[in-house]
């Protein structure tokens, strides 16, 4: 095992002991999802986690978490060893039976981390969240149990219109992130291009190279920058192709509206979503 895959090995295993300390018999169960899992860590990615515990978190238990969490979790961009955490707990009864959209307990990300070490608890404006869909779904699929039992018996399966709903949802907002967030929205574009046209869930490499063969000619060039940066092959410096990037995401945008409107229209009963 390589050093970093130790370190992030300690993390997870540092994650779990901290909700055991906190829910004891309640943790139900605790789960890896995303990058981690769908093509590998990459120099930007997250460790996703995912807990599903029996009871809300107390204020003063949240406190602790994020006491704990700002310390076991990385710097985005700037820890060299330590990877950032993403970790999402919901209560049981929230989610099973399934009902849309979905609600968290409680929420850490490096996003937030500002906001914890100035002493801000509950951060988040709201605890509804539609992206529960796609993690709910992706959790079922994968099966990467790290304590507790199987989602299976946990989690209701996402019906496919809700999946479908929560993918697109965030798109139209997205391009208003594209001028300082390029390749991540960029990355996040092509990767619900490609699960909605195919039904197939994609590492974020993956779905950047599904959408370089579809995309115009003129236009490839911004997907496989997107994708080089993100395996570290190039630094993040888009001066050369600004000009294509904002009518790319948009071409991009525009075809996920069709397929949407294509789903909305045709009989979905039997579609399902997979890994792929």
């Amino acid at each position: 095992m390589e050093a970093n895959d130790k370190v992030i090995k300690q993390q997870i295993n540092d994650c779990i002991e901290l909700l055991k300390s906190i829910f004891g018999n309640d943790l139900l169960g605790f789960y890896l999802y995303g990058s981690s899992l769908l093509g590998g860590l990459q120099k930007f990615s997250d460790i996703d986690l995912f807990a599903i515990s029996n009871r809300a978190t107390t204020h003063q238990e949240k406190e602790q978490l994020e006491k704990a969490l700002l310390k076991i979790s990385g710097v985005y961009a700037v820890s060299k060893d330590l990877k950032p955490i993403e970790l999402t707990i919901v209560v049981k009864s929230e989610i099973n039976p399934w009902k849309y959209p979905p609600k968290f307990d409680f929420m850490y990300g490096d996003w937030m981390r500002k906001d914890f070490e100035a002493g801000k608890v509950e951060p988040w404006p709201t605890k509804e969240l539609s992206n529960l869909a796609l993690v709910i779904t992706q959790l079922l699929l994968s099966n990467k149990v790290l304590f507790g039992l199987p989602p299976t018996q946990l989690l209701d399966p996402v019906p496919y219109k809700d999946f479908v709903s929560a993918t697109t949802k965030e798109v139209d907002g997205l391009i208003g992130d594209i001028d300082w967030d390029t390749r991540n929205v960029l990355l996040t574009l092509a990767r619900v291009w490609s699960t909605i046209e195919t039904d197939e869930i994609r590492s974020k490499s993956d779905a950047a190279s599904w959408a370089v063969d579809k995309l115009p000619v003129e236009y490839k060039p911004v997907l496989e920058k997107a994708k080089s940066v993100l395996l570290g092959k190039e630094e993040e410096n888009w001066e050369d192709i600004k000009d294509i990037i904002r009518p790319c995401a948009n071409f991009i945008i525009d075809q996920i509206k069709k397929q949407k409107d294509l789903i909305d229209t045709s009989d979905y009963s039997k579609r399902s979503i997979k890994i792929a």
